[in-house]
C-alpha cells in the first residue's frame, strides 16, 4: 500500500511540474520527447520491475508446500450446493476411511494434500489464514496442499458466487493434535462403518429384496 502511494505521489508532483512550467520555444520539442521517454516508458517499467519483486516472493509463500506425496495425509473435499462433503483420507473414492460434512478435520503440523472438486457447479475453496483461493470444477481434481502450525480453527468460505445460497456455503477447518487427530478419525470410522452395517441390515428386512 505504501509504494502505491509512493508511485501516486511522484506522479501527481510530476504532473503538477508539468502544468507549472514554461519551457524555453528552442528546449520544447527536446523537453515533450524526455517526458515521453520518462513517463510512458522509464516510469513505468520501473514500476513494474519493483511490483515483480514484491509479488514473486509473496507468491512463492502461498504457493503449494514442496512436500513429497507419501508424507501428506490425503483428504478429498467435494463442493456441493450448498455444503461440503470431506472424505478421509479421500484420494482415492474407493478408499474413503471416514466422511464429514462442512468440517475439515486435520492433525497439525503436518502437510495435507486436498483433492478438491464439485458436484454441480464451479465453487472456490478459501481457507484464508491457511491458503489462497483454489477453483472447484465439475469433473476435474484441482490439488492443494495446506499445512497448519497449531492446533485450532480455522474459517473458511466459498470464493465464487455459486448460487441463491452461495452467502451460506461456509466450513471450518479444526485442527487437532496428531494424537486427538487420530482418534477422532478412528471414532468416525467405527461410526460410519456402524451405519453401514445398520443400513444393510435394514436393507435384507425389506420384503421381496
Amino acid at each position: 500500500m505504501a509504494f502505491f502511494t509512493l508511485v501516486l505521489i511522484l506522479v501527481s508532483a510530476l504532473w503538477i511540474y508539468a502544468m507549472r512550467r514554461q519551457p524555453e520555444r528552442d528546449n520544447a520539442g527536446r523537453q515533450e520527447k524526455a517526458w515521453i521517454i520518462g513517463g510512458g516508458i522509464i516510469l513505468p517499467s520501473v514500476s513494474i520491475l519493483v511490483l515483480l519483486l514484491v509479488s514473486i516472493p509473496v507468491g512463492n509463500l502461498m504457493s503449494t508446500l514442496p512436500t513429497a506425496a507419501d508424507d501428506a495425509l490425503q483428504i478429498r473435499v467435494t463442493a456441493h450446493q450448498w455444503w461440503w462433503q470431506i472424505d478421509y483420507p479421500g484420494g482415492d473414492a474407493e478408499n474413503t476411511l471416514a466422511t464429514s460434512q462442512n468440517i475439515v478435520h486435520m492433525p497439525a503440523d503436518v502437510p495435507v494434500h486436498l483433492y478438491l472438486t464439485s458436484a454441480d457447479v464451479i465453487h472456490s475453496f478459501w481457507v484464508p489464514r491457511l491458503a489462497g483461493k483454489l477453483d472447484m470444477i465439475p469433473g476435474r481434481i484441482n490439488e492443494l496442499q495446506i499445512q497448519a502450525d497449531e492446533p485450532g480453527i480455522y474459517r473458511g468460505v466459498c470464493a465464487e458466487f455459486c448460487g441463491l445460497a452461495h452467502a451460506s456455503m461456509r466450513f471450518e477447518v479444526h485442527v487437532h493434535s496428531r494424537e486427538d487427530f487420530a482418534r477422532w478419525l478412528a471414532d468416525a470410522q467405527r461410526q460410519q462403518s456402524g451405519n453401514a452395517q445398520s443400513r444393510a441390515e435394514d436393507m435384507e428386512d425389506i420384503p421381496g429384496e
